[in-house]
């Protein structure tokens, strides 16, 4: 394949263009898919089309193959490539990042390993063993538009579907292509937030409303700014277009709704009734009547002839932050700050169903166009997608870092757009999405993790009181270990992987049976118990806790031996060496020190880091000692001499762990960069990365030095594999 693409390199871009077209499809006709396959998972072709041809045509090329075998592996890549359009056709060198970014969590996948192997060209890189990252490409969530400076609090889709209007904190509001993901035009002449955007039925104009207490009228054609609407003593938080797209509504700070014609800009009445703030406006379908939320915890329904209240409707705890009426007209939806939607009978103004599953506000709510469904934005990051009929929740949508303040919904009912506090819009595919595979048992952040001796068995331990065994080879979850009452924070295998000992938040160390997952006996009690080592002849345990000191306890008797003091403040970290009789503990201080193990007397202390170390190893053959501190660098000492032989800058943030492979030859290393790093122990070169969506807090390394066990805070356990290493 190499050939091919270097020979084609030498070709004019003309020539190039007719051999990359022509190729695709003869292959595709001549039903030759295995040579396209490998063509479309050989990295240099890709970035050569792309290259030649634009994004558009390496997106369609995957087409040609839906009909192999490995069709669902290759359309991740064509999804992949697809979320990726936008930046890859203005910059094609993003190629790399952006398939790196998105496919990291499949590459357990023959196709995509394939893919990886060919990209990092025999380089060492780390794979997946099975799916335990999210991703873009196992959710709904087709593409993020990024381009305000700040908050992101109204969005709206043209009739057509073709643009997404935003507005934002920033002042502005922002019009986007929605099948490029471009940012097609900015719109100014806000002189504050822009908290409200809605389109006329025929595409033709945007309302906005601000809290400069004016709406503003644009032209969307030639985005220009035709009237500014003047009237409300407050901040507009609401806006609502009549279907005739003659009337605006608008709701606002000062209590009150205002009915505008939108062709002259004239106020035409104030509608009066609110006790506070209105945050919602809706028009039903038919044009005859307004719904208003407001944070007097009520709703309220106008009739827009006769302009008088006709109903008011009570039943949230809290504020009303948000309403939608069905395109039947016959039902409400309000999303309020008591975290729930209900669901309201028009006509007779019952409440018929209460939405529950939100952990906060619920800010937006829309319905899609067949009315079957409903989606929900909120505080607490997420989406959800609700059935109406029966008031089930189906699905949460998860990706974005902060609240949700607006939802759309295209007018084909096959897509969600969102809009958050964290400055991003999100499009997201309403009828797919479901994540294929998470190795997620744990509740709360993974603490600690060991692998046994005969590299069969993984154990973890988290901040949910609980160890997990799992089977190493198909990463399925064996047993819960249950019995601390409070965080367990340390995890260790005996060499003969019989026994299990764990340290917890709830002062005990405990003595588990690893065949039966039973609690065999408490080994004292005491302070808090940070970390836990073994000694290789599995008579020993040695425990760091807060009160300064390490504490020796014989294993067969569960008897404490002895006590190490030296320490200045509490210990986080210790590693043993039997070997070499020599115990090296660390933490708040910032320094290592150096035991012998046998006379309990404290030999050296290690002074370099300039922060508080968090990790200790010992390297297998005794000779070094690796920490691992918040200074975020591991250093590499000289265990004889106490020396320090090299500095190892790659991590951005704190070293939460570092182990090294039975060889002496790897060192691995976690962060709360969220990153694993492997490193060459002899040059200090970092050779492989890893990336996670939250900090990685422990791993665990098999015998054979490749297969890789890592625990994050969000509570996952990652397998992975060294490759080319």
């Amino acid at each position: 394949m190499s050939k091919f693409i270097d020979n084609l390199k030498t070709k004019t871009p003309e020539l190039q263009e007719l051999i990359l077209e022509d190729l695709a499809k003869e292959l595709a006709k001549g039903k030759r898919f295995n040579r396209l396959c490998r063509l479309l998972t050989d990295f240099d072709y890709l970035q050569v089309k792309l290259e030649t041809l634009g994004v558009g045509e390496l997106i369609d090329d995957y087409d040609l193959v839906q009909n192999h075998e490995s069709w669902e592996e290759l359309r991740l890549i064509q999804k992949a490539l697809y979320m990726s359009g936008d930046i890859l056709a203005k910059d094609t060198t993003k190629l790399a990042e952006k398939l790196e970014t998105l496919l990291v969590p499949y590459q357990y996948l023959p196709q995509i390993q394939r893919l990886f192997t060919n990209y990092y060209q025999n380089k060492p890189w780390l794979c997946l063993l099975s799916p335990t990252r999210s991703t873009p490409l196992t959710k709904p969530l087709i593409r993020t538009l990024i381009g305000h400076n700040d908050s992101l609090y109204a969005v709206t889709v043209t009739p057509d579907g073709k643009k997404v209007i935003s507005g934002s904190y920033d002042t502005t509001l922002k019009i986007w292509d929605l099948v490029t993901g471009n940012l097609e035009k900015t719109l100014e002449g806000h002189n504050d937030w822009v908290y409200a955007v809605a389109v006329t039925p025929d595409g033709k104009k945007v309302i906005s409303g601000s809290q400069d207490k004016t709406l503003k009228v644009w032209d969307l054609a030639t985005e220009n700014l035709e009237k500014t609407l003047k009237g409300h003593d407050d901040w507009v938080y609401a806006v609502a277009v009549t279907p005739d797209g003659k009337k605006v509504i608008s709701g606002s700070y000062d209590t009150t709704l205002k009915i505008w014609d939108l062709v002259t800009g004239n106020l035409e009445k104030t509608l009066e009734g609110h006790n506070d703030w209105v945050y919602a406006v809706a028009v039903t379908p038919d044009g005859k009547k307004v719904i208003s939320g407001s944070q007097d915890k009520t709703l309220k329904v106008w009739d827009l002839a006769t302009e008088n209240l006709e109903k008011t409707l009570k039943g949230h705890d809290k504020w009303v932050n948000a309403v939608a009426v069905t395109p039947d007209g016959k039902k409400v939806i309000s999303g309020s700050q008591d975290k729930t939607l209900k669901v309201w009978d028009l006509a007779t103004g019952n409440l018929e169903k209460t939405l529950e599953g939100h952990n906060d506000s619920v800010n937006a709510v829309a319905v899609t166009p067949d009315g079957k469904k409903v989606i929900s934005g909120s505080q607490d990051g997420t989406l959800k997608i609700w059935d109406l009929a029966t008031g089930n929740l189906e699905k949460t949508l998860e990706g974005h870092n902060d609240s949700v303040n607006a939802v759309a919904v295209t007018p084909d009912g096959k897509k969600v757009i969102s809009g958050s506090q964290d400055g991003t819009l999100k499009i997201w595919d309403l009828a797919t999405g479901n994540l294929e595979k998470t190795l997620e048992g744990h509740n709360d952040s993974v603490n600690a993790v060991a692998v046994t001796p005969d590299g069969k068995k993984v154990i973890s331990g988290s901040q949910d009181g609980t160890l997990k065994i799992w089977d190493l080879a198909t990463g399925n979850l064996e047993k819960t270990l249950e019995g601390h009452n409070d965080s367990v924070n340390a995890v260790a295998v005996t060499p003969d992987g019989k026994k299990v000992i764990s340290g917890s938040d709830d002062k005990t160390l405990k003595r588990w049976d690893l065949a039966t997952g039973k609690p065999e006996t408490t080994l004292g009690y005491g302070r808090w118990t940070n970390r836990v080592a073994v000694t290789s002849d599995h008579t020993t345990v040695i425990s760091t806790n807060w009160d300064k000191s390490l504490r020796v306890w014989k294993l067969a008797t569960a008897k404490r031996k002895g006590t190490l003091s030296g320490h200045n403040s509490s210990i986080y970290a210790v590693a043993v060496n039997l070997n070499r009789k020599k115990v090296v503990s660390s933490h708040f201080d910032n320094t290592l020190k150096v035991w012998d193990l046998v006379t309990g007397n404290l030999e050296k202390t290690l002074t370099c880091h300039d922060e508080l170390v968090n990790a200790v190893a010992i390297t297998p053959d005794g000779k070094k000692v690796i920490s691992g501190s918040d200074d975020n660098t591991l250093k590499i000492w000289n265990l004889a001499t106490g020396n320090l032989e090299k500095t190892l800058p790659g991590h951005t943030h704190v070293v939460e762990v570092v182990i090294v492979t039975s060889d002496s030859k790897k060192l691995i290393s976690g962060s709360d960069d969220k990153t694993l790093k492997v490193w060459d122990l002899e040059t200090g070169n970092c050779i492989a990365t890893f990336t996670a969506e939250a900090s990685i807090n422990c791993v665990a390394v098999a015998p054979d030095g490749v297969s890789i066990v890592a625990g994050d805070r969000s509570g996952k356990v990652h397998f992975l594999r060294l490759i080319g290493g």
